[in-house]
């Protein structure tokens, strides 16, 4: 496995000094807006920029959004494709969005156009040879939040996954919110490693579950989530991609960057010096 890094949890620093300090700190990945970089340096110059720190992309966001309404989707669809282009040009093979766990929508239609509309930004990813991977939030308040409940399960993920059938979908597995869907070790030992299309790391405060809140999130090693045997499962499918780190707060860090960088390290160490063969 890959250890990756991203813009959240290290304060307000910027995608380059992302790149640039990701391999000082013993990352091999960075999760990041490619267009940001490509707006400064250009396509061949981003590339020389990461082949130089010696760092791959990870995974890039899904910059269309699919949640909201037809004409807001078209518009922003019709761009995916440069997206697309660019990051596969730096060598990324995955993309990413979440799927929220509750809905204002009727949830029957809010799943089929869902669907609908994944199945079509899917087909955009594959031509250039990129997976979408989709994250199930699992927080209780989350669940809540609008009104009526949504997928927040892998299985509930997995069946949409199956709806939109096509061959480059698949998970985005965070450990924090497997931990709060009770989703253990042992069920991640059910999965396939092809399922999985790309991995979050970060831990949790001791408090009750149904307490924990998705933006309120520790640093690897330093909350109660089992993370080595988290990596472990992960390692005992035969996974072998990207384990990025991200910490959602309430306010930005106030510590220095360097100590954040520090810090990310530690846990990172921490965890994966207790997986048993790397």
């Amino acid at each position: 496995m890959i250890k990756g890094i991203s813009q959240a949890g290290l304060g307000s620093i910027s995608t380059e000094e992302l790149v640039r300090s990701a391999r000082k700190y013993g990352f091999g990945a960075v999760d990041i807006n490619t267009d940001i970089l490509i707006a400064d340096h250009g396509l061949e110059g981003t590339r020389r920029l990461l082949e130089d720190h010696h760092v791959i992309v990870g995974s890039i966001g899904l910059p269309v959004e699919w949640r909201q309404t037809d004409a807001i989707f078209r518009e922003q669809l019709t761009s995916l494709a440069v997206t697309a282009y660019h990051a596969s040009f730096l060598g990324c093979k995955s993309c990413c969005t979440y799927i929220l766990p509750a809905t204002d929508e009727l949830p029957a239609t809010y799943m089929a156009q869902s669907i609908v509309r994944l199945r079509q930004i899917a087909s955009i990813l594959d031509a250039y040879g990129i997976r979408l991977g989709l994250e199930f939030v699992g927080p209780h308040h989350l669940r809540t939040a609008w009104k009526h409940p949504f997928i927040h399960t892998v299985a509930d993920t997995l069946t949409m996954i199956d709806g939109i059938d096509r061959s480059n979908v698949g998970l985005l597995v965070d450990a924090y919110h497997c931990y709060t869907t009770e989703f253990t070790a042992d069920d991640i030992r059910q999965l396939r490693a092809e399922q999985i299309v790309h991995v979050h790391i970060n831990d949790a405060k001791d408090v009750p579950l149904d307490q924990v809140l998705d933006n309120d999130r520790l640093y690897p090693a330093e909350g109660v989530i089992d993370l080595p045997a988290f990596l472990q499962a992960l390692q005992d499918i035969g996974y072998t991609g990207v384990v990025t780190q991200e910490i959602l707060t309430p306010e930005s860090p106030s510590d220095s960057t360097s100590l954040l960088w520090e810090r990310s390290q530690r846990g990172f160490d921490h965890v994966f010096r207790n997986i048993s063969t790397l």
